[in-house]
């Protein structure tokens, strides 16, 4: 058997285990809509696969060609907005709604081929402020061409104008979460074969070593200019979802701050892994909605948790699992359980406490005059006695305390559950 079949069947090769994936992924799109009872459970789910989509395409940038951009909600918005156009055209009677957001992402793929022919010439801080300004520009342009954006008010349309596909009109939640979880898979696995493909591989090396990816050969701007472009494209894919989802499009969707909460999303979850910001446009997305009905701190709560993410776990939620690989694949998982339950659970319950302190502060300070009752973890509560406060600060003090006498027992753990015979794995 010659080499190159060998490795054909070893890396090119489409097997059982590489599709089950994207099998159970498919099941649970298809499942999914039947098991959630409710409205609005619909929307939070089509909301959350639209922000998987433009999160796997900024990872595109990110992950993938080591290109910082601060203002790639752009890209999303331009989508948004010419769809919602279409919608408003005389001519979108005769156009099915499954190829809007195609529309959407041809756009998003034109605009991003005007910026980043002269964007990504460079790489690092000069590319990022570069898309800075763009950002900048494209949110102050809204208030500036009224005719495309429709000033503060935006542009909004209907989507059950269009011509009916197969009968469907989606006028009902579960036809539009149907379509956008279409769009979800199509999108995702021609990501993910894109960055199987020699450009999608040269983007790695551009961003590891752009001078040695020069050395052999191969234009780094060109490669970036590639990436870039193909970033676009879905992120327009994703703006054209969103047309379609909420049926208006304003200033909020491309600017910076719209773009701030990619990047969040994406670290995250994390950058490494190419299903790390499909872990973090979920988990932003329920502690968006869940976490947002629950108290109005939540935005601090993210922040919190984005900051001691970056810091401690620089790999995001998927770098965190990856790391968990060597110990399952010696068999050694086990003894990470007792040091988990003994040091973490009483960290996290501190920090409940220590969250519990903080919103009774700001219960406090906002709360009307003469009011005196709040509810904190479902239970209500007099925030002018001393015995919440003496609770929740005691739980929050025993839970730190514990957790950092646990840590050192942790580590030593953590060390034997990744060592072979004796030696460091």
């Amino acid at each position: 058997m010659s080499v190159a079949s060998t490795n054909t069947r070893k890396y090119g090769a489409v097997t059982l285990g590489t599709l089950m994936p994207w099998i159970v992924c498919a099941l649970i799109l298809l499942i999914l809509p039947q098991v959630l009872d409710s409205r609005g459970q619909l929307t939070i789910m089509s909301q959350m696969s639209i922000m998987i989509v433009f999160a796997l395409a900024y990872n595109m940038l990110l992950g993938q060609g080591g290109m910082l951009s601060f203002g790639h909600a752009v890209y999303v918005g331009m989508g948004s907005f010419l769809c919602l156009h279409v919608m408003n055209s005389s001519g979108f009677s005769s156009i099915p709604l499954p190829i809007l957001p195609l529309i959407g992402g041809l756009f998003g793929l034109g605009f991003a081929m005007i910026i980043g022919s002269f964007s990504t010439r460079s790489a690092g801080t000069v590319f990022a402020m570069i898309t800075l300004g763009i950002g900048e520009l494209m949110a102050a342009c809204v208030l500036i061409i009224v005719v495309f954006f429709g000033g503060e008010e935006g542009i909004s349309g209907y989507r059950d104008e269009g011509l009916p596909f197969f009968g469907l009109d989606f006028i009902s939640h579960i036809e539009v979460f149907y379509l956008i979880a279409f769009w979800l898979f199509t999108s995702a696995a021609l990501m993910f074969l894109f960055s199987r493909t020699p450009v999608g591989r040269m983007a790695n090396a551009v961003r590891d070593n752009p001078e040695r990816a020069q050395f052999l050969g191969y234009s780094s701007r060109w490669v970036r200019f590639v990436s870039f472009s193909a970033s676009g494209f879905f992120c327009g894919i994703a703006g054209g979802l969103s047309a379609i989802l909420f049926e208006i499009a304003t200033e909020s969707d491309l600017n910076v701050a719209a773009s701030g909460v990619i990047l969040l999303i994406v670290f995250l979850g994390g950058v490494g892994v190419f299903w790390g910001p499909v872990i973090g446009a979920i988990v932003f997305i329920l502690l968006q909605t869940v976490l947002g009905f629950q108290t109005h701190l939540w935005e601090l709560y993210v922040g919190v948790i984005f900051v001691g993410m970056v810091m401690f776990f620089p790999g995001g939620i998927a770098g965190l699992i990856v790391a968990h690989g060597v110990a399952i694949s010696l068999g050694k998982l086990n003894l990470l359980i007792r040091p988990y339950l003994t040091c973490v659970l009483p960290g996290i319950i501190g920090v409940l406490g220590l969250c519990g302190l903080i919103e009774m502060i700001f219960h406090v300070r906002e709360a009307p005059t003469g009011e005196y009752e709040m509810t904190l973890f479902w239970t209500d509560l007099n925030t002018h006695h001393v015995w919440p406060w003496l609770i929740f600060g005691g739980i929050a003090l025993a839970g730190i305390l514990i957790a950092r006498n646990q840590a050192p027992v942790l580590k030593e753990a953590w060390a034997q559950a990744n060592t072979i015979d004796g030696e460091p794995s």
